[in-house]
């Protein structure tokens, strides 16, 4: 299962901006992650693309099948579009209860992160600026962020090990 959700920071550019994530349930790795001006339904998308394409290898009908997507009742996730999209995909969507953040508390716990560790502490130009910050900060969370709920092991570490125990299986 994945979760996604979205929340916002400033740019002295362009004002408030929407920044989206999806996150890995299991090994709590950030599979994608994207910044908009306009915040909706197709930008909201691109973070599951991003992952769509990096876990399962393509972007295609039914390819990412087997797949659970957790989100909130946002009008970006509940919009046609984005429902169309991820059944295209092959995934299933799990909304979580309505007024309980909680119900996708994988995501909200990765945006107090975010935000205590980036972007509440450093100021932003531009849109492509924040979207620059926010892939270097995807990758330090995956390689060097240590969770206590993995022992101690970076979300890479636990995705390397699940990994390895697949390929023994088959």
């Amino acid at each position: 299962m994945w979760g996604t959700d979205a929340t916002s920071t400033y740019t002295s550019e362009h004002g408030n901006v929407t920044v989206f994530a999806a996150l890995d349930h299991y090994t709590g790795e950030c599979v994608g992650i994207h910044a908009a001006i306009i915040g909706n339904r197709f930008e909201a998308l691109e973070p599951i693309r991003q992952g769509v394409k990096e876990y399962f290898g393509s972007y295609s009908r039914k390819s990412a099948s087997g797949l659970t997507l957790r989100h909130d009742h946002g009008s970006q996730y509940m919009s046609k579009h984005f429902q169309k999209e991820i059944r295209f995909l092959g995934i299933v969507s799990s909304p979580s209860f309505v007024r309980s953040p909680e119900g996708n508390g994988v995501i909200e716990r990765f945006f107090r992160t975010l935000k205590e560790q980036l972007l509440w502490i450093k100021r932003f130009r531009t849109v492509d600026e924040l979207v620059d910050a926010l892939h270097e900060f995807k990758h330090r969370y995956n390689h060097h962020w240590i969770m206590q709920r993995h022992g101690y092991r970076t979300p890479k570490q636990v995705r390397d090990e699940w990994n390895a125990a697949m390929i023994k299986v088959a």
